[in-house]
C-alpha cells in the first residue's frame, strides 16, 4: 500500500543544498504528522527507487542525535532509520538541518485510536516494535521516542513501524507518561540516551494504552503522574482497576517494572508466551507506618522521598540536619543502614575551598537523593538531568532558559556527578563519570577567548551550529561553513565597528578544529585592535582557509582588511604604511587571505624596515646628543667670544695707533 506520506518520484533540479550529495528536501512538501511532533518535508531524488522519502527538520535549540547518526548509516526493517543528514536551506529562508529516512507507511497510531484486541496487539505491535529494537539495540542505540504519535502503520491488518527519533536529544519530546519516573523527572533535553529498558518500558505503556483505546491519567500534570506512578509503582498507576486481557497484563506489568534490569528484553519479546512466564522477583519497596511530611507531599518511601527532596531541595539541608529524616528513616521506614550512610554524609560533608555553603548544601542534596532512590537522575537545585544529556541540556537552555543554565553551570563547576556517581556505584562506573566530569569542568574553566561556557557548550555537542549573533539565522555545524557563513553576514554588518571573531566564533573553532590550529585558537584575543590581536585573527582565519574553504572571500577579506589598521601601523616606515595599506586593499579584493598574510609577515621587509627604522633612531639620537651640546656648551662660547673680541678690539686699536704715529713720523 503507498503511503499518505510518500512524494512522488521527481527529479531533482538543483546542483547544491543537497544531502550528502543525494537528496533534496522539497519545502513546498510537508508531510504533516510523518516527522512525530517535528516538521517534516518530502525529498526530491534522482533515483527512481528512492520513493517514499522524508526530511525532519532539526529545530533549534534542540539538537541531533549524534551518536545515533554516526552509528546507524542504512535501512532497518521496521524502524525509520537515517539514511543521511545534512544542511540545506530550511523554511523562511534560515540555514537549517535535516535527518533523511524513509517516510511513514501511514498515520500515526494516536490517529486511530480505539481498543485493540489482544491477538492484534501481540502480533502488528508488540512483535515488529520488539524486532525493530532488538535491531537497534543491536547496532548499540536507543529509540527514545517511543509514543503513540511516533508509531505508524499502512492499515489495521498491517504491522507498526517505530516512527524517526534523531532530529532531537533523545526523549525529549516524549510525554512524561512513556517515561519512566527517573527520567520523566528531567529537563526534557537532560533525559539522556537512557538504556534499552526504557524503549520496553515506553513501548508497555503504549500496550496499556491500546488495549485501554485511551490514554490513561488523563487531566493530570507532569508532576501529579509523575508522584503518582512513585506511590503506586508505574503498573497500578496507569491501569488502575481497568480489565486488561490477562496475556497484555501480565507482559505489561513486567515491561512497567521499576528497575530497568527486570524488563524483558526486546528478543524476548519475539515470544509473548516466554516473556509472560518470565519472573524476575523484586523485593517490594520498604513502606513506613507513617508518613513523612516534606514540602506539602506525604511521603510513604524513599523513592517518593527522594523525589520530594530533588524538587524542594532548599529545604533538605535543615531536614537533614535537625534529625527529622533520619528518624523517620530509623522508625518509621526501618531502615537503620539508609539512615547511617545519610547520617555520615550530613557529618562528614565535601570539603572544598572552592564550594560555598550554598553549592555545599545543593551536593549534599544530591548525593542524599542519590542514595535514596538510586535509580533517580543528578538533581541540583531543583533540576534533574542524566549525565549524558548535560550538554543537550545546556544547548537549550543557552538562549532560552537562563535560570537552567545557571544551574547546569554549577553542577558542572562542583563536578556533582562525580558526588552523584559515588553514592550509587552499583549503577554505574563511578571511574567514568568522574573522568568526565572532570574533563566538562576543565572545559568549563578554560580562560581566553575561546573558552568558558560556550566551549563546553560545543565540546558536548558536536552538531550544534555556532551560536554567534553574527550567524543569527544560520545553521552552521561543521567548521568548513564558517567561513562562507561570514561571508555571507559581511553584507549586513558595519566592518568599522563588528569584530568577525566573537566568543561563540572561537569557542566553536577550538572545539571543531583539528590540533595543527592550536597555537593559532591559542593566539587569538577578545581586541584586535592592537598589532598582536590583529595579526592573531588574521592568520587564524587563514590557517582555516588553507585547511577548511580554499575558495574566494572578498568580503571576509574586506572585512579583516579594515580590522587591520593595527597591522598597518605596525610599519615603521611612512611610505611602506601607505604601499601596505595599498596592497592590503587589492589583496582583500581578490578574496585570498594567506597573500595578505604574507604581505603583513613578509620577513625580509620586516627586517629591512627594522633596519631602516634602526638607522633613523640612531640618526635622530645623533642630531639630539649634537643639539645637547650645543644647549649645554653656550656660556663656555660666551666667555671665549668675549675674551677674542676684547683681544681683536685691542688688536684693533694698536694698529689704529701705529698707523697715526707712522702717519704723523713721515710729516
Amino acid at each position: 500500500m503507498v503511503s499518505p506520506f510518500s512524494s512522488p518520484v521527481q527529479r531533482r533540479n538543483a546542483a547544491s543544498g543537497l544531502i550528502a550529495g543525494l537528496y533534496e528536501v522539497d519545502l513546498a512538501s510537508p508531510l504533516p504528522g510523518a516527522g512525530g511532533g517535528l516538521p517534516s518535508f518530502a525529498v526530491l531524488t534522482d533515483d527512481a527507487s528512492d520513493h517514499g522519502l522524508m526530511a525532519v527538520q532539526v529545530r533549534r535549540p534542540m539538537l541531533a542525535r549524534v551518536h545515533a547518526l554516526q552509528t546507524l548509516s542504512g535501512p532497518i526493517d521496521g524502524v525509520l532509520a537515517p539514511l543521511a543528514h545534512g544542511p540545506p536551506p530550511a523554511p523562511g529562508g534560515e540555514g537549517g538541518y535535516f535527518v533523511v529516512s524513509h517516510a511513514p507507511p501511514g498515520p500515526a497510531l494516536v490517529q486511530t485510536m480505539r481498543p485493540w484486541a489482544e491477538a492484534d496487539l501481540l502480533d502488528r505491535v508488540l512483535r515488529p516494535v520488539a524486532q525493530g529494537l532488538a535491531r537497534l539495540h543491536g547496532h548499540g542505540v536507543t529509540h527514545r521516542a517511543i509514543r503513540l504519535h511516533n508509531l505508524f502503520h499502512a492499515a489495521v491488518d498491517q504491522p507498526v513501524v517505530l516512527g524517526a527519533a534523531w532530529s532531537a536529544p533523545p526523549a525529549s519530546l516524549q510525554p512524561v507518561l512513556f517515561e519512566p519516573p527517573g527520567s520523566a523527572m528531567c529537563l526534557p533535553c537532560g533525559r539522556g540516551e537512557g538504556s534499552f529498558g526504557d524503549d520496553i518500558y515506553a513501548l508497555g505503556v503504549v500496550l496499556l494504552c491500546l488495549a485501554l483505546g485511551r490514554l490513561p491519567l488523563a487531566g493530570l500534570d507532569d508532576a501529579a503522574i509523575i508522584r503518582r506512578k512513585l506511590d503506586f509503582g508505574s503498573y497500578a498507576a496507569l491501569a488502575g482497576d481497568e480489565r486488561l486481557p490477562p496475556m497484555i497484563a501480565d507482559l505489561v506489568r513486567g515491561m512497567l517494572a521499576e528497575d530497568p534490569d527486570h524488563r524483558p528484553p526486546p528478543a524476548l519479546l519475539l515470544d509473548p508466551v516466554a516473556a509472560r512466564a518470565r519472573r524476575v522477583a523484586a523485593r517490594p519497596s520498604r513502606r513506613a507506618q507513617r508518613p513523612l511530611e516534606v514540602g506539602g507531599a506525604s511521603v510513604w518511601d524513599a523513592r517518593q522521598l527522594a523525589f520530594a527532596l530533588a524538587a524542594d531541595p532548599l529545604q533538605v539541608p535543615l531536614a537533614l540536619r535537625n534529625g527529622g529524616i533520619d528518624r523517620w528513616l530509623r522508625r518509621g521506614l526501618g531502615d537503620g543502614a539508609l539512615a547511617a550512610r545519610i547520617d555520615e554524609l550530613v557529618r562528614h560533608p565535601i570539603s572544598d575551598a572552592a564550594i560555598n555553603d550554598a553549592r555545599s548544601d545543593a551536593l549534599l542534596t544530591t548525593r542524599v537523593v542519590a542514595l535514596l532512590d538510586p535509580l533517580a537522575p543528578v538533581c541540583w537545585r531543583g533540576i534533574a538531568v542524566w549525565p549524558d544529556g548535560i550538554g543537550p541540556a545546556l544547548a537549550a537552555a543557552l538562549d532560552s532558559d537562563p535560570d537552567s543554565l545557571t544551574r547546569l553551570e554549577e553542577l558542572v563547576a562542583v563536578e556533582a556527578t562525580d558526588a552523584w556517581a559515588q553514592s550509587r556505584p552499583d549503577r554505574g562506573d563511578p571511574m567514568v563519570l568522574r573522568l568526565e566530569a572532570r574533563q566538562m569542568h576543565v572545559w568549563q574553566r578554560l580562560r581566553g577567548l575561546s573558552g568558558g561556557l560556550p566551549r563546553l557548550v560545543y565540546q558536548l555537542n558536536p552538531l550544534m551550529p555556532c551560536a554567534s549573533p553574527l550567524l543569527r539565522g544560520q545553521f552552521t555545524t561543521r567548521l568548513g561553513e564558517l567561513l562562507p557563513a561570514l561571508e555571507a553576514v559581511y553584507a549586513r554588518v558595519d566592518p568599522a565597528n563588528v569584530r568577525p571573531l566573537d566568543p561563540h566564533i572561537a569557542a566553536f573553532i577550538a572545539a571543531r578544529a583539528e590540533r595543527r590550529l592550536e597555537a593559532e585558537i591559542a593566539s587569538v584575543t577578545d581586541n584586535d585592535e592592537d598589532a598582536t590581536g590583529a595579526w592573531a585573527q588574521l592568520r587564524l582565519f587563514g590557517a582555516l582557509q588553507a585547511r577548511t574553504y580554499p575558495y574566494r572571500l572578498p568580503g571576509l577579506a574586506v572585512w579583516l582588511a579594515r580590522r587591520s589598521a593595527a597591522l598597518r601601523d605596525s610599519w615603521q616606515n611612512r611610505r611602506r604604511r601607505t604601499d601596505t595599506e595599498e596592497r592590503m586593499r587589492t589583496l582583500a579584493e581578490g578574496g585570498m587571505l594567506a597573500p595578505m598574510l604574507a604581505l603583513i609577515e613578509d620577513p625580509l621587509a620586516r627586517d629591512a624596515d627594522t633596519r631602516g627604522a634602526g638607522d633613523a633612531a640612531a640618526a635622530v639620537a645623533r642630531i639630539d646628543a649634537e643639539l645637547r651640546r650645543i644647549r649645554t656648551g653656550g656660556s663656555e662660547r660666551a666667555q671665549l667670544a668675549y675674551r677674542l673680541g676684547q683681544e681683536v678690539a685691542a688688536g684693533v686699536g694698536l694698529a689704529a695707533l701705529a698707523a697715526v704715529l707712522t702717519v704723523a713720523a713721515l710729516g
